[in-house]
């Protein structure tokens, strides 16, 4: 058998006669969409059938994200129901597990998969159910619906590379800056903010050593919201600032600390207890706050203007296991 080949065998059906979309199935999961919702099957532990109905266009903006991040750090709930988590070598699949209600009735179902597998199936689904006119990383004012029938699909966009930079954007050899000629133009929202960029004076020999850029004005440039970039990378520390706009479409479950600064207008923040969803906190962050996501929380933003967060990860890919083990805190401070 060849293993990475079997693993990226995708479970699909033929085309709907009416809607022109595929089924797909992924271990006990059944996955089905129509013209305005996604619909997803299991059945629990004791034989009973359970279903779960998602709006098509906040499905697939979730569905985006969690591919794109390769699963991300942690928990990615699509919604209060359905989601993955990510352990880094294979992804837990589940429904209802971390819904206390759904969790105390039983009625819950977890599955775990090798990340290839997981990974080409939606990737699959995000290219079947995403129709020509609909971007699910834009901004809802600036794509068309994701609702109807099919009609085409829009591969180019749910297929863009994240730009994370090695060392430092605009470093020889690195991410480059974005420009116009880059297909890059400075969004609407931000029409206002300068283009300059700061003047470098390098002693000789040390080019590749010194150096700045304007991150405000590589921001204005984003075409995407809710979707971090590596903009400056030190070991295991990585700044990811991100342009905002709408609502974060997943509700992200930490397995580390993640500190947020709001660089221009605000966003607000619903936490919850990461396992059950029980609501803990509201966070409300303007220009220039700063707080951080402790380990046991999870997270959903709603930003009414667009706007520039730049998020700091610890990207250790031992820190989840040593939180588990207690051997590094959950959360960002003790005093």
């Amino acid at each position: 058998m060849n293993a990475p080949a079997e693993l990226a065998k995708v479970i699909a059906s033929q085309p709907n006669a009416s809607l022109g979309y595929k089924d797909f199935s992924l271990g006990s999961f059944g996955f089905r969409r129509d013209e305005y919702f996604v619909h997803i099957n299991w059945k629990t532990r004791d034989g009973r059938p359970m279903s779960h109905t998602m709006d098509a266009g906040s499905y697939l903006r979730a569905l985006m994200r969690d591919v794109a991040w390769g699963f991300f750090y942690g928990w990615v709930n699509f919604d209060d129901v359905f989601g993955t988590v990510n352990h880094y070598q294979s992804v837990d699949l589940y429904a209802g597990s971390f819904n206390g209600t759904m969790k105390e009735a039983g009625i819950d179902l977890l599955e775990n998969f090798p990340t290839a597998q997981i990974r080409a199936t939606f990737e699959a689904m995000l290219d079947d159910w995403t129709n020509e006119t609909f971007d699910p990383f834009a901004a809802p004012q600036e794509t068309g619906s994701p609702y109807g029938r099919k009609n085409g699909n829009n591969t180019a966009k749910v297929t863009r590379a994240r730009e994370l930079a090695k060392r430092c954007v605009g470093l020889k050899g690195d991410l480059n800056l974005r420009s116009d000629a880059s297909g890059a133009p400075v969004n609407r929202a931000f029409a206002d903010v300068s283009q300059e960029q700061p003047e470098l004076h390098p002693e000789p020999g040390f080019e590749n050593e010194v150096h700045a850029f304007s991150l405000f004005g590589f921001l204005s440039r984003s075409q995407v919201t809710w979707n971090p970039s590596f903009t400056s990378v030190v070991k295991h520390s990585f700044m990811c600032p991100t342009t905002e706009e709408h609502i974060l479409p997943i509700i992200h479950g930490n397995d580390r600390v993640e500190w947020f600064f709001q660089m221009t207008d605000e966003i607000h923040w619903d936490c919850a207890d990461k396992n059950t969803g029980k609501p803990m906190a509201r966070v409300i962050m303007k220009a220039g706050d700063m707080s951080a996501m402790p380990a046991y929380c999870r997270h959903q933003g709603f930003s009414p203007k667009r706007s520039m967060l730049l998020v700091w990860e610890n990207g250790s890919p031992t820190l989840v296991y040593e939180i588990q083990k207690g051997e590094s805190p959950e959360v960002p401070v003790q005093f």
